[in-house]
């Protein structure tokens, strides 16, 4: 909760404009005269507040739209350039406050904290540098990026219906989607005068989902029908149908008809080439990327080697597990192959087949929930929903993610599937899937960061992909040491562990090495087994997401260093709660996550 001083200037800020730098209107915020943890405290709880007025779809995520905030409720994330400089200039203004903070009177946490901080905005800023919001989404839309991808499943699966003023904020939020609309096709002409144009096939899967979301009666939209169903629900009266009808006939489509167009006509100005490196200066956003993403400084050279080195590892150990069920013709890759295509791993390619699949991942769930005192204390019991990725963004999305619940618990977590096609999940592989997005994988990890402790508010959501992709990765295998695999299942384990290996070399290949979607397709089906539709989408994801791809076997490998270390030096000593226990300190860079540990193995011997 905010209280006196943060409340004001929360109310003041809100009543301004975006146009200048926000944290012109805290009183007191650089502290020159305060010092201490309460007052450092204190400023990263200003900042946290007052960035929700940057990011109010953020504030509705993470359910603060309520109070004295329920007025971002009805607004949209500004996607214009005038929105873009407040927000450069507020990080600007956060970083520069929370650097000029003595930490001299901090506690160990604080000064830790402070340090992650000063990482977290640095991360925000760093594609400023290149005239693009961030190097690891180089382009404002492509197949899984922009407005038209991200606001029909926000205003669908987050913005809340429960009273009659979040169904007035809903109209409110639909009436700003096409000023986000035109405000990004802007942007795009701008970026595509720079030479920053996604490659033909991602525009091409981008005016498919835009079809899509523009081909059915604005009656009948998402859109619209969200909003009536949701509202019937709760008995809310109004003419919702009509009013939202109205906003998507007459504003909306017009917008994506405009994005469409200029998309259409970009399309044939595309360079050659999937990669990066078809851009100015591709080779430094490349670097950029590849250090945001990993949270180290190695070069694409050695992550493109130690990917080499471990697809080899992890191919062995599976030939070892297939040999021993039975496997034994064939390559590895082409025996993963034919188990992805045994009719006894498949789930019937339709709505029931679906249901079944899903069921069985929630059986997966709580049999692993089970599992989990053997390994952690404290244990988060949040709430997790299992839902397949909507159809009118399958086609773009990535193929299992996760969304955390707001900090209020009002919406439990999801773990998205993507059910596109049922072939591409044969039965063994989903335990894996399911530790990694579930439990003890991400889920478990936010409720270890979200049940705040001594974190800010600023680091309770702050998801690092190295440290938490990493954790994830981790999870998979501490899921093999629980028991969670039976039989065939550990070789899905191991093809997830090899998969993220395959990314290694695919990433750096294609934004380094110059090699052609084709030519990655190729390599991850060969060695891993998957399906082509499934690679190909993967892939893909990666030519438009640079570098995230390699955060997770990086991630991995620190993680086991890390606890492979502290058990050499604990002994007896070492347990397993002990060790996890510092996800209760928040997501780290992988050099500050091993400070930390080497700090913890300090602290348990001196205790001991």
């Amino acid at each position: 909760m905010m209280h006196g001083l943060e409340r004001r200037a929360f109310l003041s800020l809100a009543g301004g404009t975006m146009a200048g730098g926000l944290l012109a209107g805290m009183p007191g915020l650089a502290f020159a005269q305060d010092t201490g943890d309460a007052a450092f405290v204190s400023l990263l709880d200003r900042i946290f507040w007052s960035s929700l007025l940057i990011e109010p779809e953020r504030a509705t995520g993470l359910g603060l739209d309520t109070g004295v905030r329920a007025m971002l409720r009805h607004r949209l994330d500004s996607a214009g350039q005038g929105g873009r400089e407040a927000s450069l200039a507020f990080y600007r203004d956060a970083r520069a406050a929370v650097a000029g903070f003595d930490p001299a009177g901090l506690s160990a946490a604080n000064k830790r904290n402070r340090a992650i901080v000063l990482h977290r905005l640095g991360d925000q800023l760093s594609g400023a540098a290149f005239d693009i919001d961030d190097p690891q989404t180089p382009f404002t839309i492509d197949q899984q990026r922009g407005a038209y991808f991200s606001v029909p499943d926000f205003l669908d699966n987050q913005h809340p219906i429960e009273k009659l003023d979040d169904a007035e904020a809903y109209l409110d939020r639909l009436a700003a989607f096409p000023v986000v609309l035109d405000d990004q096709t802007a942007e795009v002409a701008r970026q595509a005068g720079l030479g920053r144009i996604p490659p033909a096939w991602a525009i091409d899967l981008a005016l498919g989902q835009m079809g899509k979301l523009r081909g059915v009666p604005a009656g009948e939209s998402g859109l619209v029908t969200s909003l009536v169903r949701r509202a019937r629900e709760k008995g809310l009266a109004g003419d919702w149908q009509g009013r939202a009808t109205a906003i998507v006939k007459e504003k909306v489509y017009p917008a994506l008809d405009r994005q469409i167009a200029l998309h259409r006509r970009l399309r044939g100005k595309s360079a050659p080439g999937d990669g990066v490196w078809r851009l100015k200066r591709g080779d430094d956003i490349y670097a950029a990327a590849l250090a945001s993403a990993t949270t180290t400084t190695l070069s694409p050279e050695q992550v493109h080697k130690m990917g080499l080195e471990q697809v080899a590892d992890i191919t062995g150990q599976l030939d070892t597990v297939l040999k021993a069920a039975g496997h034994t013709t064939g390559t590895v890759g082409e025996r993963l192959s034919a188990l992805n295509r045994a009719s006894d791993q498949l789930y019937p390619d339709t709505a029931q087949g679906r249901i079944d699949l899903i069921a069985g991942l929630n059986k997966s769930v709580a049999a692993m929930r089970e599992k989990l005192p053997r390994a952690f204390a404290d244990i988060p019991n949040d709430p997790l929903v299992i839902r397949a990725v909507p159809t009118d963004i399958q086609d773009g999305a990535p193929n299992g993610y996760y969304n955390s619940a707001p900090l209020d618990g009002s919406r439990p977590a999801i773990y998205w599937i993507n059910l596109k096609s049922v072939n591409d999940w044969p039965k063994y592989t989903l335990p894996s899937l399911t530790y990694h997005e579930g439990i003890p994988g991400h889920h478990l990890q936010g409720g270890y960061a979200q049940g705040g402790g001594e974190l800010p508010w600023i680091l309770r959501d702050y998801f690092i992909s190295a440290y938490g992709e990493g954790w994830a990765l981790y999870a998979e295998q501490l899921g093999d040491e629980l028991g969670g695999y039976n039989g065939i299942e550990r070789a899905g384990y191991l093809q997830s562990f090899l998969f993220r290996a395959v990314r290694l070399v695919v990433d750096t290949g294609i934004h380094h090495y110059r090699w052609s979607r084709e030519k990655a397709t190729a390599y991850m089906v060969e060695k891993t087994g998957f399906t082509q539709a499934r690679s190909q989408r993967e892939i893909e994801r990666y030519c438009t997401m640079i570098g995230q791809a390699c955060s997770y076997k990086i991630g991995h490998t620190a993680w086991v260093a890390n606890r492979k270390k502290a058990q050499a030096a604990l002994g007896d000593k070492f347990s397993l709660p002990w060790f996890h226990a510092v996800l209760k300190e928040g997501s780290m860079p992988l050099s500050m996550l091993e400070a930390r540990i080497d700090e913890r193995i300090a602290e348990r011997l001196r205790s001991a």
